[in-house]
């Protein structure tokens, strides 16, 4: 298991007791690698700064325990931002109808990378509508995604604060 995966599996419990999920975690850089924790509330609540002070407060004590990661590291914690990465199924339900950018492990219909409005989770599957075009991308061959910045994810994101 990959060092992001063996750190998912570590603090997703911990950060669900703490009303949190895990976005993403990823490791970056050789030298001194940064660890990115991101995360949200699991009502989905606008993340704060002093939100992601407690995550990494928590996270910091449960590392040192389980040394999760050898060496010196940075630990980065955050919140997914407007134009978030999708990167669990539920994801594809919960922002349907907002336009995203993907890219597969492989190439579907000749292409890797696909743009176009996300219609939802249809079993495993993505579906997405690139211009009345319809693809359906399987989950467990998608690389990255995440949503495009505009006018929508913006009115949504006005909606969210409007709530809460």
């Amino acid at each position: 298991m990959d060092p992001a995966n063996r750190v998912a599996n570590l603090i997703t419990a911990p950060l669900r007791d703490m009303g949190f999920e895990l976005v993403r975690a990823q490791i970056s850089g050789a030298q001194r690698p940064t660890l990115q924790i991101m995360a949200e509330h699991i009502d989905h609540a606008n993340m704060t700064v002093e939100d992601c002070a407690i995550i990494s407060r928590a996270l910091s004590a449960l590392f040192d325990v389980e040394d999760a990661i050898e060496g010196a590291y940075t630990l980065e914690v955050s919140s997914p931002g407007l134009d978030r990465p999708l990167t669990r199924a539920g994801d594809y339900e919960r922002f349907a109808g907002y336009e995203a950018r993907v890219e597969l492990h492989d190439p579907l219909a000749g292409r890797r990378r696909f743009r176009g409005r996300i219609l939802g989770l249809f079993g495993d599957v993505v579906r997405i509508d690139m211009e009345g075009q319809i693809f359906d991308l399987p989950f467990e061959e998608i690389q990255r995604a995440k949503l495009i910045m505009n006018d929508e994810l913006l009115a949504l994101a006005e909606a969210g604060r409007a709530q809460h």
